[in-house]
């Protein structure tokens, strides 16, 4: 997954890492979440790899994120459904896309202490350093219905 640089904080740092490890799990054939916390957080987050220093992460954020988007991805999976138009599915989204729809979904319905818009503005930068325009105002419109499902 070839990334464009993005530099921002440890929490955005967090979440760009928390949406690859999503992306990792949704790829993998033996999902575990615990593993693959551990395995980011001794051998990436802050980390250099390949001559690209990664960002210090803010690592119980990162945690948060991913261990609470695998336990409740079926939740979030119908969240994501019930946003999307109609005909449309979470099986036909692009992996990445899926991946970032499920943190940032997850943080809309479990993180009442971030503001909404700072949610959607952290996951439409994580689509800008991946995707085109395009992908980003899809993921911007649907975290913004979730966000009026989940926060209203």
């Amino acid at each position: 997954m070839a990334q464009k640089n993005k530099s921002g904080g440890a929490r955005s740092a967090a979440r760009l890492a928390a949406v690859q490890a999503t992306y990792q799990l949704l790829m993998s054939e033996e999902p575990n979440a615990v593993l693959t916390i551990d395995e980011y957080k001794k051998h990436r987050l802050g980390k250099e790899i390949e001559g690209i220093e990664f960002a210090k992460a803010d690592e119980k954020l990162f945690s948060d994120v991913v261990e609470g988007t695998w336990n409740r991805a079926e939740e979030l999976n119908s969240l994501i459904g019930s946003s999307l138009k109609d005909g449309w599915s979470t099986d036909r989204l692009e992996k990445l896309i899926h991946a970032i729809l499920l943190t940032g979904a997850y943080e809309l319905s479990a993180r009442p202490d971030v503001p909404t818009a700072v949610i959607i503005t952290e996951y439409v930068d994580v689509t800008h350093a991946f995707c085109e325009r395009q992908e980003a105002s899809f993921v911007n419109g649907v975290l913004d219905k979730i966000g009026k499902t989940v926060r209203s």
